[in-house]
């Protein structure tokens, strides 16, 4: 095949996969504009409310005019369509989300920015920690299934992954942190006092969350894993290969484990892609001050300029994972071509 229908090929499958990254990020941050302007609160009357409240009554002249200035900023004035056509604009394009209703008039990018380490630090760890464990181990376990350990650790991943989430954290919270008080109850992360004393609280406060997380990410990926595994140790040339004489070393990295990693990489983009969802859940139940709470709060208090903004940088995430996956498969399994 001649340099130049490669490139033509490459060119088509490269337009292709950013065509369809475009229409996935356009449908996700569409549906998630129209959803919250289907709650029955209103951010404008709230923060109204709250300004009420604090300072008693205002005068109606100066409430309209109040009313009309926090439309304009929390990208409320104006027809619906106007209010999605510079989200677009600004949102999507810009990254800007506007003032957030909680911590008015801070911007949003500039709290996100402030919760998103903490986020990123605990899930992607996490994550690619128990991808790589779950992965080993599962391979083991298909690729060597008749040995006692393996059927040992596929008991155990069995047992484990089914449990909830929250009872594990739960019962980790309780044994930990309740009865034996190694841990605090609610992540307290001290940002004053030296870069020290920062990085011991961070550790601290995130240990219980990152073993409920390894614990449930690690036995989905050895039952996974070990389901692909132990499919291809039975294909013809996995048996042709310990006909030849290969050292079972040499077969479970070369043909085992290049055939059955492609749907696990696969599956690897998507968690890291959905770091924000996922974490969700972990930093309600352990406190974490990371993206997953800020969702939680913006939820509650109706801020819709906070929910728009973290949900876009989760859906854009997840399917620029999923674009670079798709890109690099070839360089993983040689059998699959740019066509």
């Amino acid at each position: 095949m001649s340099k130049g229908v490669k490139q033509l090929k490459f060119s088509k499958y490269l337009g292709l996969r950013i065509l369809t990254w475009a229409l996935t990020i356009w449908i996700g941050v569409t549906f998630i504009f129209f959803v919250p302007r289907m709650f029955p609160s209103d951010p404008v009357e709230n923060m109204i409310g709250r300004i009420q409240s604090r300072s008693g009554q205002m005068d109606p002249v100066e409430m309209e005019a109040l009313r009309k200035t926090l439309r304009v900023q929390f990208g409320l004035e104006g027809s619906l369509m106007e209010q999605y056509l510079s989200f677009l604009k600004k949102g999507l394009l810009q990254f800007d989300f506007g003032p957030s209703l909680m911590s008015f008039p801070t911007p949003v990018g500039d709290i996100i920015k402030t919760y998103l380490p903490y986020t990123l630090g605990l899930m992607l760890v996490t994550t690619v920690m128990a991808w790589l464990i779950g992965n080993f181990i599962g391979l083991q376990a298909g690729f060597r299934k008749h040995r006692l350990s393996s059927k040992i650790l596929e008991a155990v991943a069995i047992c484990i992954y089914p449990v909830p989430y929250f009872i594990v954290a739960l019962i980790l919270q309780i044994v930990f942190a309740f009865i034996l008080n190694w841990f605090p109850l609610q992540s307290t992360i001290v940002t004053m006092g030296g870069f020290g004393m920062f990085i011991r609280s961070l550790i601290r406060a995130s240990i219980l969350p990152a073993i409920s997380l390894l614990l449930l990410g690690t036995g989905w990926w050895i039952i996974s894993m070990k389901s692909l595994s132990g499919t291809v140790a039975e294909e013809d040339f996995v048996l042709y290969a310990r006909y030849r004489g290969l050292p079972e070393t040499r077969i479970g990295r070369s043909y085992v484990l290049r055939n059955s990693i492609i749907t696990q990489v696969t599956a690897l983009a998507m968690s890291l892609g959905g770091v924000f969802s996922g974490s969700i859940m972990t930093e309600i139940i352990f406190g974490y001050p990371g993206v997953g709470t800020l969702i939680q709060k913006a939820i509650l208090q109706s801020d819709y300029n906070m929910i728009l903004g973290c949900i876009t940088i989760s859906i854009v995430a997840i399917s620029t994972a999923t674009l670079i996956v798709d890109l690099i498969y070839p360089l993983i399994d040689p059998r699959i071509r740019y066509s």
